[in-house]
């Protein structure tokens, strides 16, 4: 049966049970890993909160893995994982450069 496109059902996504969100961030993981060390910067859509958690997630992993600072921004769209600037000075806090529109997550 076919639906007029104002009655087609709305597009649900089932939330990840907790064995899928654990694979996931291994394999994610593994997969920012390659991008930061090769490209310098990872940028994927994760437009639910549930999908900028698991990819902050394993941001956090990635950092410990290369044991360097990395930082993620979310806009409400996209996500952009990346190393964090390195401070000028040694006293001084790394601050993250925030790109346009994207704001800060930890």
């Amino acid at each position: 049966m076919t639906h007029p496109s104002s009655t087609r059902p709305a597009f649900r996504r089932t939330p990840l049970n907790a064995e899928e969100r654990a694979r996931g961030e291994i394999t994610f993981s593994q997969l920012v890993t390659h991008h930061l060390t090769t490209q310098g910067r990872f940028r994927i859509t994760a437009d639910t909160p549930e999908m900028v958690d698991l990819w902050q997630t394993v941001a956090r992993r990635v950092g410990e893995t290369l044991q360097r600072p990395v930082v993620s921004y979310a806009n409400g769209r996209d996500i952009v994982i990346t190393f964090a600037q390195e401070a000028a000075q040694p006293t001084q806090a790394a601050q993250p450069t925030q790109a346009p529109g994207l704001t800060a997550q930890a």
